[in-house]
C-alpha cells in the first residue's frame, strides 16, 4: 500500500513539471484594416410594420382664441384709438365739425371697419406727446396711432409697435425773411431753437448740433401748439420736429411763405401704430391690417374696384379679399375684413394721397413711402 501511494505522488509531481515547462501560447497577430463607415442605421423595435398611409391634407387654420384686450374690444363694440388733435394731415380735430381727420385717423377707421364694418365705432382719445406712453402702459387706449417714432425704449417700456406707416426724419424750419443767410445747421450758431419736450426731437437736436460743433439755446415747451406759437411770434430763431410735422404746421403760420425747411435731415423717424402689451392676438390684427392695406395697393385693389376684384383669378388677390382660404380665422376676424377696410378708407396709397398728397395743402410726394416696387420702403409680408 505504501508503494502505491509513493507511485501516485510521483505521477502528480511529473504532471506539474510538464505543465510548467510547456511553451506559452503565442499572442494572436493583430491585422490592421481601415473601415469606412458610409451610413449609420438606427434600428428600433416596433410592434408591427404598419401599412403605408396616404398623406393627409393640411388641416385648416384653427380659429383664434381671442386675447383679453381683443375680447374687450369686441364686447364693447367700439375701438379706443389714441390720436393727435393738432397736426393737420395726420391727426386733426376740426373744431367746426367736431370730427377727427388725417392720415393716422384713417388707420383707426380702417380697424373699426375691419372689426365692426362701421367707421364710426371708434372713440378718439386726443393725447399729447407726454401722454402717449402712459396711455399705452395703462391700457387707456386700445391702439396709439399718433405720429409716434418707433424706438427700442418705447417698444420695451410703452407698448408694441406693429409696423411703420410713414417713414420720416427730423428737420429744421427758419423764418428766412428775417434770417435770409441761414442755409445750414451751422448757420444757427448761438440761435434759439423751439423744441417740444417728451419727444425724440429734443435728444436728436442735442446730438446733431453737438456733431455739427454748433452751440444753440433750446427753448422748450410741453406741447406742439405753444412751441409753434412761440416760433411764429419770433421768440425763437428756428423750430424743429419731424419734417412731416413742419410741413403740416407751416400751413398754420401767419405767413407760411416766409418759412423755409432746411435740407438737413437730422434723424430717422419711422412712425407707426403701437398697442399695449399682453395680447398677441390684438397685436397681430393691427399689424396685418396695416400690411393688407399696403398689399391692396400693390395688387391694385382700390375703394373703387374692390367689388370687381372679388372675381379676380389672381391667387394672392383671392386670399387677400377672403375669396379663398380661411386665413381670417387665424386672426379672429371676418372673412371679408380686408374688403371692409378698403371700402371704408381705400388702400395705403389712397390714404396717403387723400391726406398728404399733391392735391392737399401739404403736397407731399411719396418718396420713401412709396411701394417697394416703385423704389420706396413700403413692403408687406405675404398673406398666406
Amino acid at each position: 500500500m505504501k508503494k502505491i501511494i509513493v507511485a501516485l505522488a510521483s505521477l502528480l509531481v511529473f504532471a506539474f513539471v510538464l505543465g510548467a515547462c510547456a511553451p506559452a501560447p503565442s499572442a494572436p497577430q493583430i491585422v490592421k484594416e481601415t473601415v469606412v463607415v458610409k451610413e449609420t442605421v438606427v434600428v428600433r423595435e416596433t410592434a408591427a410594420a404598419a401599412a403605408p398611409k396616404a398623406t393627409a391634407p393640411a388641416a385648416p387654420p384653427a380659429p383664434a382664441v381671442l386675447g383679453a384686450r381683443f375680447k374687450a374690444i369686441n364686447d364693447r363694440k367700439k375701438l379706443i384709438c389714441g390720436v393727435n388733435d393738432a397736426l393737420p394731415g395726420f391727426g386733426y380735430l376740426d373744431k367746426a365739425t367736431g370730427a377727427f381727420a388725417g392720415f393716422d385717423v384713417d388707420f383707426c377707421k380702417a380697424l373699426t371697419a375691419a372689426l365692426f364694418n362701421d367707421v364710426k365705432a371708434v372713440e378718439y382719445r386726443a393725447v399729447t406727446a407726454g401722454q402717449r406712453g402712459p396711455a399705452l402702459q395703462t391700457g387707456e387706449v386700445d391702439v396709439l396711432i399718433r405720429n409716434t417714432t418707433w424706438t427700442v425704449t418705447r417698444d420695451a417700456t410703452w407698448g408694441l409697435f406693429v409696423a411703420t406707416t410713414f417713414y420720416d426724419g427730423q428737420g429744421m424750419m427758419v423764418n428766412t425773411k428775417k434770417n435770409p443767410t441761414v442755409k445750414t445747421l451751422k448757420d444757427l450758431k448761438d440761435a434759439s431753437i423751439c423744441v417740444q419736450t417728451g419727444t425724440t426731437t429734443e435728444l436728436n437736436l442735442t446730438d446733431r448740433m453737438r456733431a455739427e460743433n454748433t452751440a444753440f439755446k433750446p427753448v422748450v415747451f410741453d406741447t406742439a401748439d405753444p412751441t409753434f406759437a412761440a416760433y411764429d411770434e419770433g421768440r425763437c430763431d428756428a423750430v424743429t420736429t419731424d419734417i412731416s410735422g413742419l410741413i403740416s404746421r407751416r400751413t398754420l403760420l401767419k405767413v407760411p411763405g416766409d418759412h423755409t425747411i432746411l435740407e438737413a435731415v437730422m434723424s430717422k423717424e419711422p412712425l407707426g401704430p403701437s398697442v399695449p402689451t399682453g395680447d398677441s392676438q390684438w397685436f397681430n390684427v393691427v399689424k396685418w391690417a396695416v400690411f393688407e392695406l399696403i398689399e391692396a395697393e400693390e395688387y391694385g385693389i382700390t375703394s373703387a374696384n374692390v367689388n370687381q376684384m372679388l372675381t379676380s383669378k389672381v391667387p394672392e388677390v383671392q386670399r387677400i379679399l377672403g375669396v379663398t382660404g380661411d386665413l381670417n380665422k387665424t386672426l379672429g376676424v371676418e372673412k371679408d375684413w380686408v374688403v371692409r377696410m378698403v371700402k371704408a378708407v381705400g388702400n395705403y396709397g389712397e390714404i396717403f394721397d387723400r391726406n398728404l398728397g399733391p392735391k392737399t395743402p401739404f403736397n407731399l410726394s411719396r418718396g420713401v413711402n412709396n411701394l417697394w416696387t416703385k423704389g420706396g420702403l413700403m413692403y408687406a409680408p405675404p398673406y398666406r
